[in-house]
């Protein structure tokens, strides 16, 4: 039989985890998760890292494998996953792949594009220049070297523009100008699955996450890591508003609205990239498996059939 990824994506908090596991229970695969956020094993309430029954409940790959102290990229990530896609497909011809990182889903899916190789100095440079004078100094960097990308990038990823202005600087052209979009052949088909709400019930999820994550001990969580908080991987949104809070630079308060304002923005970056995807077969958060389950049986056969 053809072999088959059935990838779920959809903004942060909107039901991911849930219908991953639906799919991986009705079909007996295993879920490898492409949020790359969830790779790191420090990092646990603040990336909503699924709960144990959920981790039992379908073999999840990919779930704190790595350390925030070990050097990985998204290469690194295409590699690995495609290496664990092929000898799962060994047993099953169904894998499931989750995440709401769109970059990582499409390494998987897709393929990354090719990108001149970099002076190290140059990204050491950059990453001097963070520590001195903030992000925001990148920030204007990239917006004047390449303002295609800069529109699109997730500007508050220190990693990403970091990533972007050593193409820029190193190749003395637009980091944009290496996307190709060109799809990489892949020894299987890809049935996307997309899960969507309105505006507002998402900031709600969010929001009332963000909540339960505090109440959890995300503080504690940050306070732990607080000497890391230089490394890449701690960059994200949940740990650098704590920092300042913990350097006493924001109060609690302050920090947790901006970990849902910023939260709230992430998300809607996530819904514009996975939007690029027109064969995405989008459902409603409060969708019924008992109606889903026969449009991805539809899809499965007409792939498997080509």
């Amino acid at each position: 039989m053809e072999k088959i990824v059935i990838s779920v994506v959809g903004p942060t908090a909107i039901g991911k985890t849930k219908l991953a596991i639906q799919i991986a229970q009705h079909y007996n695969a295993e879920i490898v998760s492409a949020d790359s956020r969830q790779f790191f094993k420090e990092m646990c309430i603040g990336t909503a890292v699924p709960e144990k029954e959920e981790l039992k409940a379908a073999t999840h790959h990919f779930i704190q494998n790595k350390s925030i102290l070990d050097s990985y990229s998204v290469g690194d990530f295409e590699k690995e996953a495609l290496d664990t896609i092929h000898k799962l497909h060994k047993e099953n011809s169904i894998v499931v792949l989750v995440g709401g990182s769109g970059l990582y889903v499409d390494a998987v899916t897709k393929g990354l594009d090719k990108f001149p190789k970099i002076d190290q100095s140059i990204r050491e440079n950059l990453n001097i220049l963070l520590k001195s004078k903030g992000i925001k100094e990148l920030q204007e960097q990239l917006k004047e070297l390449d303002p295609q990308y800069y529109a699109k990038v997730d500007v508050e990823n220190p990693h990403r523009i970091i990533r972007a202005l050593e193409v820029c600087i190193g190749s003395g052209k637009p980091y944009s100008s290496f996307i190709t979009n060109k799809k990489n052949n892949r020894p299987f088909n890809t049935i996307t699955i997309g899960i969507t709400a309105d505006r507002e019930i998402i900031y709600d999820k969010i929001n009332k996450r963000v909540d339960i994550m505090i109440k959890n001990g995300l503080v504690e969580e940050v306070k732990s890591l607080e000497r890391y908080k230089h490394l890449n991987a701690l960059q994200t949104v949940g740990y650098k508003e704590l920092f300042l809070f913990l350097n006493e630079e924001w109060t609690l308060d302050f920090a947790i609205s901006e970990i849902k304002k910023n939260t709230r923005r992430f998300a809607k970056r996530q819904q514009t990239w996975f939007k690029k995807n027109k064969e995405t077969i989008w459902v409603k958060y409060d969708y019924n498996p008992e109606d889903l389950f026969p449009i991805i049986d539809y899809e499965l056969n007409t792939k498997q059939n080509v």
